[in-house]
């Protein structure tokens, strides 16, 4: 009869087999999983860049094309014929093309205004104005607005904002100050740390016209400035080809809306009819939460893409990065709570990074296993070992569904990188520390013991936050 030690030894390892197959055969079901749902977000990036149009193009556009479609536009009437519709704005302005009210806020902003007032001031739209709104800034963001306003007198429009009043947040103040200033019946929305092509406002209102549209938001190339931006933006902008993709916001079926800030432009009635800025003061991510009202209220608008057009700024180094990703979870949490919103982020980290972990535990399981079958090969395994060798299968089978999870990982941030961000598939390959940092970013937004957000040198408090905030994650 074997001793009692030996009888528990056995026990012991045969509980350690049964458990750690367990969760070999789990994780390999989860990895699994995660692959399924990769398969799913490359099936819609895939259709985004298909199906969803670049603003001036057409099957057998090229630039230049494009181009001469612009000047032809601005040579022509428009011929639309509905209610509300531009030609009827166009009658009202004895047969002007509709004024377009450009709305730039601005706050520290010296390093981007100067290019963005010029891009804007060099329109070849023949009835537009810029509203440059300096939102109480702490360098020369002002300075510089005043320097480009007289320097292109006539189109930028100077405005210091009053003093942000309390429970607005973000832009949305500086946005509601250059409404107020407003004389168009189109009111275009921008960023300062954007760049737009000469022709976007020309192709933009053609665009709208054609489709009679009521709200037209246009995505930009998203600039990556350094390293980390470059391999994070991959993992972060896959968000954007499922909940917010351009073809559930261009479905009327869908209640999907959103707007990119860098570019929209909607009918200054159907601004007014959602409310302003104002109805969404208390958003951190306004622009989102606008068009999701926009869309809600059964006004016909569309996106679209415009890479080749407009270029703008998420990030700009790691820090900014890093608030940038806490700002897409701290008021998640705010909303839902704690327990909801780490469900979303434990989700997200299993997107984004765990494929590549799992695989890293995987390759380390099969190697050690692979080892210990073919040391028992030469020397039999006393009685009380605790089988790894056992372990083999499972371990091929983790390995297995982990490298198919990162394969399409890879594969997913090797096609946003070339085709959504165009910064080259080698940043791509750097998927694991671009899931890393994303998942990192995220998780000290769920964890801060006192949440709050940084944005342009402002700092808001949770309790700032409306209790309905929008979330883009």
């Amino acid at each position: 009869m074997p001793p009692k030690s030996s009888i528990k030894n056995n026990y012991v390892g045969t509980m350690y087999e049964i458990a750690a197959t367990l969760i070999l055969y789990v994780m390999a079901s989860v990895m699994l999983g995660v692959a399924g749902a990769w398969v799913y977000l490359l099936k819609s990036m895939t259709a985004t860049f298909r199906r969803v149009p670049r603003l001036g193009d057409n099957a057998a556009d090229d630039n230049a094309e494009r181009r001469n479609c612009a000047r032809n536009y601005n040579a022509q009437d428009m011929n639309h014929a509905q209610d509300g519709s531009i030609k009827n704005i166009s009658h009202a302005n004895g047969g002007q093309k509709p004024m377009v009210s450009v709305i730039l806020p601005a706050r520290n902003e010296t390093d981007y205004i100067r290019k963005c007032l010029d891009s804007l001031a060099s329109q070849d739209y023949e009835n537009y104005e810029v509203i440059a709104i300096d939102d109480s800034s702490d360098d020369d963001t002002f300075e510089i607005i005043s320097q480009c306003a007289r320097k292109y007198p006539g189109v930028i429009v100077p405005v210091s904002a009053r003093p942000k009043p309390e429970g607005w947040m973000g832009k949305n103040w500086a946005c509601m100050e250059g409404y107020q200033k407003a004389k168009g019946d189109l009111l275009l929305f921008t960023d300062a740390d954007t760049r737009h092509d000469k022709n976007v406002i020309t192709l933009a209102v053609k665009y709208f016209d054609e489709n009679n549209l009521d709200a037209l938001t246009v995505m930009p190339k998203m600039l990556a400035p350094d390293f980390w931006i470059k391999t994070s933006l991959p993992m972060i902008s896959v968000f954007l080809h499922t909940r917010f993709s351009a073809l559930n916001v261009n479905d009327p079926k869908s209640r999907t809306g959103y707007f990119f800030g860098s570019f929209f432009i909607l009918k200054r009635d159907t601004y007014e009819s959602v409310g302003t800025h104002k109805s969404v003061r208390g958003e951190m991510i306004e622009d989102g939460a606008l068009g999701r009202k926009t869309k809600e209220a059964g006004h016909n608008m569309r996106m679209v893409r415009g890479e080749h057009l407009i270029d703008a700024v998420w990030a700009r180094d790691l820090n900014t990065l890093w608030h940038a990703l806490r700002r897409l979870i701290i008021p998640l949490r705010a909303q839902n709570g704690l327990a909801v919103t780490s469900c979303i982020v434990i989700a997200i980290a299993f997107l984004l990074f765990m494929p590549f972990l799992s695989l890293g535990i995987a390759a380390a399981l099969t190697v050690a296993a692979t080892t210990t079958t073919a040391a028992a090969a030469v020397v039999p395994p006393p009685p009380d070992d605790t089988k790894k060798a056992d372990l083999l299968f499972p371990a091929l089978i983790m390995f297995f569904a982990s490298t198919v999870a990162s394969g399409l990982v890879w594969a997913g941030s090797i096609l946003e990188s070339k085709t959504g961000l165009h910064i080259g598939s080698a940043y791509g390959l750097f998927a694991p520390l671009g899931g890393l940092v994303v998942s990192a970013g995220f998780l000290a937004g769920l964890l801060s013991s006192n949440p709050s957000l940084v944005w342009r040198g402002r700092t808001y408090a949770a309790s700032d936050i409306s209790d309905k905030q929008f979330a883009a994650v």
